[in-house]
């Protein structure tokens, strides 16, 4: 069993930065593949991006450049570092831990509650 808990999110303007973190309880943790989503009001969750065991990361393009994951397995927590933010990456952000590091939301076994983030221009 892995329980994760997301926290860092709040209100910021455009051009502003970030960060979130990710708390894992759970052994297995530091074995565990982690992805953040994110879904807007209206719109589907989607991929970010996501962080093997080994600290290799997969972003999206639409936040290649801009956002950055981490992870300290000592600390059992995953950050996505996030700059250069626009409104349109406002939303409820989740992070997720799975066995590989995937964009499908139903190849991640356990949830986080979701942070909100709102970014205005």
């Amino acid at each position: 069993q892995v329980q994760l808990v997301e926290s860092g999110g709040g209100l910021v303007q455009a051009g502003g930065s970030l960060r979130l973190s990710c708390a894992a309880s759970g052994r297995t943790f530091s074995s565990s593949a982690v992805g953040w989503f994110r879904q807007a009001p209206g719109k589907e969750r989607e991929f970010v991006g996501a962080i093997k065991w080994s600290g290799v990361t997969y972003n999206v393009d639409s936040v290649k450049g801009r956002f950055t994951i981490s992870r300290d397995n000592a600390k059992n927590t995953v950050y996505l570092q996030m700059n250069s933010l626009k409104p349109e990456d406002t939303a409820v952000y989740y992070c997720a831990a799975g066995q590989s590091t995937s964009t499908r939301r139903g190849d991640y076994d356990y949830w986080g509650q979701g942070t909100q983030v709102t970014v205005s221009s």
